[in-house]
């Protein structure tokens, strides 16, 4: 494969995401000033899990189905141009409703890029192809809420907006000049049915219960992301209330995270090639669940943004470590299917981890749930090193044997 390729997928991915960090961040004043209301901007993190719960149960069974670079253009055609119309509307629930379509529209981009990229990128190149992936973000992330902010200040939120329309745009472009990788498809124009879903379904569960080890490394690796993902709800609430920090101190030590995220992808890009998947995947998710629990037991601005600075660190190897380990262990045929199921079941787990943990904090100490929830995490961390590499032959000789007697 061509760096130019490769290039073009980054760029293109990479401004996208770039442009979503400056949008989120310009949507969340614009709600506020439009309504006055910061019930109405929690809105927009709630408008994202609807629209994926609605669409991904059968939304799988369309990306496997047709060509995935058609689907990529597609939809960041339609974001762009839907996002584009936001800045006119003046009522909260037209924009409420508008972002709940782009949602829908939304869901299909990630496991359809999933599936694009594993396609593209050969397999002995992937691990640091996701690296590289993971330091745009982490470059987006850094640069978008400053960027915002400057943009903001001068030409106020609709620019902003306007801009990530047009990211998309450019996304579409890039995707547009690289090369069709789906050979054949079925028929798009086939109706997805219920017979269809409840026939796909059993393909997932097939592959399932013979790549066991696939499986119990996955749910291992989802349960200890998830459980930090339900303490991400509550850094805010811990920094400003228990630590006593202000919101400049917040931002810092956000900006601060976002460094460390970027330094972390930048040397798993570099050792991509000498350090093992496993390696990525078990330690990297073990030290960020080490490193949620120091943040809760910090005491002070310093011993936080260390944690955290050491956390997105650690994490951009975590997630470059799984994605390959993913796109290794799914065949490209179902990665769809199966990307879709999942994320929908991991979003109705996180809900689920996030209410329990506001509700647990609101009755007990907020430091002690957290660090409670953060040995939790550990132990689930340490459970999955021990499955990568002392368990992984014994579970690859039943997966065959089952895969054996099954045909």
């Amino acid at each position: 494969m061509r760096w130019k390729e490769q290039i073009l997928l980054l760029v293109g991915i990479g401004i996208s995401n770039l442009g979503n960090w400056i949008y989120l961040i310009a949507l969340n004043i614009a709600i506020l000033n439009l309504t006055g209301s910061a019930s109405a901007v929690a809105g927009i993190y709630v408008i994202r899990p609807i629209g994926t719960l609605l669409t991904n149960t059968w939304s799988g069974s369309i990306i496997d189905r047709v060509n995935k670079r058609k689907i990529l253009i597609t939809v960041d055609l339609i974001r762009g141009s839907l996002i584009f119309i936001i800045p006119f509307l003046s009522s909260i629930w037209s924009i409420y409703g508008l972002l709940l379509i782009i949602s829908v529209f939304g869901s299909f981009f990630g496991p359809s890029s999933n599936v694009y990229i594993t396609k593209l990128i050969p397999a002995e190149k992937r691990q640091r192809f996701n690296s590289i992936m993971s330091m745009t973000s982490s470059g987006a992330f850094l640069l978008g809420p400053a960027l915002a902010g400057i943009l903001i200040m001068f030409v106020g939120t609709d620019l902003c907006i306007f801009i990530n329309a047009i990211t998309f745009f450019v996304c579409a472009f890039c995707i547009y000049l690289l090369p069709n990788i789906d050979e054949s498809t079925t028929n798009s124009r086939n109706i997805v049915s219920l017979k269809m879903i409840i026939a796909d379904l059993k393909v997932v569960k097939e592959f399932a219960t013979t790549s066991k080890y696939f499986i119990v490394i996955f749910l291992l690796f989802q349960v200890a992301l998830l459980v930090g993902f339900s303490l991400d709800s509550q850094e805010a609430t811990y920094i400003k209330q228990h630590l006593q920090l202000t919101d400049r101190d917040y931002g810092f030590i956000t900006s601060v995270t976002g460094m460390g995220s970027l330094a972390g992808s930048f040397l798993a890009t570099l050792l991509s090639e000498k350090v093992s998947t496993r390696v990525y995947t078990a330690f990297g998710m073990l030290f960020t669940t080490i490193f949620y629990m120091c943040f809760y037991a910090s005491v002070g601005l310093f011993s936080a943004s260390i944690s955290f600075i050491l956390l997105g660190f650690v994490m951009s190897f975590a997630n470059s470590g799984f994605t390959t380990f993913f796109q290794k262990h799914v065949p490209t045929n179902i990665m769809g299917r199966f990307g879709s199921l999942s994320d929908m079941i991991s979003g109705m787990v996180q809900i689920g981890l996030t209410l329990l943990l506001g509700f647990v904090a609101e009755v007990f100490s907020l430091q002690q749930v957290c660090l409670i929830f953060s040995g939790v995490s550990i132990l689930v961390s340490i459970l999955l090193v021990f499955k990568m590499f002392f368990s992984q032959k014994t579970f690859i000789s039943n997966d065959r044997q089952q895969l054996h007697n099954s045909n």
